[in-house]
């Protein structure tokens, strides 16, 4: 066996060997949260985890027929552009009867440019603590969920509007991120279309 293989294995014991005496804390975060059934628009395995560089991660769940986030794309769209060197921004797709076909229409029609994904699984929406949409979560750069909830107070109760939102929990949250700081408010309940809590 050579020298390189022989060291192979013996970091992968050591691993192992780790996991059965630490338990799961021993991992990094991004290891620990399960990404198997979220997919890209193309059907392809996709891990926003580990597509983001080292920045920090903000999922923002959304539905094509949720009136209220359809309402919030001019917010996230001039978001993601405001942190776009410091965060990357991913718009979720967590409801399974919405094909792929269906989500690039949505995406065209409100004029995304964010990467979407499919959540079909819902493993995205339990990692974020997600209950509707639109919500958002924010990841550090080492995937520990920072703040998951709504990205402002605009709506009041579902059909309930304020003229303009008065607080901006999301935008806080993704600043305090970037900076290292820690997040003032880490969950603010959202208002919006309901998700199931089972695939």
């Amino acid at each position: 066996m050579s020298d390189v293989r022989t060291h192979r294995v013996r970091l992968t014991l050591l691993l192992v060997l780790a996991i059965l005496v630490l338990g799961s804390d021993c991992l990094p975060a991004a290891a620990q949260l399960s990404t198997s059934g979220v997919v890209d628009l193309d059907g392809h395995s996709a891990n926003p985890f580990l597509n983001a560089n080292g920045k920090i991660v903000v999922l923002l769940f959304i539905r094509t027929d949720c009136p209220i986030s359809n309402r919030y794309t001019p917010t996230i769209q001039e978001m993601s552009a405001h942190f776009a060197k410091q965060a990357e921004f991913f718009l979720v797709y967590p409801i399974r009867s919405e094909s792929a076909e269906q989500i690039r229409k949505h995406l065209k029609e409100y004029g995304y440019k964010l990467p979407a994904l499919r959540d079909p699984e819902l493993q995205l929406v339990h990692a974020a603590q997600a209950k509707v949409t639109p919500e958002a979560a924010v990841f550090s750069a080492d995937s520990r969920l920072l703040y998951h909830g709504r990205i402002d107070d605009w709506y009041a109760d579902f059909g309930r509007a304020r003229p303009a939102p008065t607080t901006h929990e999301l935008y806080t949250a993704v600043e305090a991120a970037i900076a290292g700081k820690p997040v003032a408010m880490a969950a603010v309940p959202a208002v919006g279309c309901f998700l199931p809590e089972k695939p």
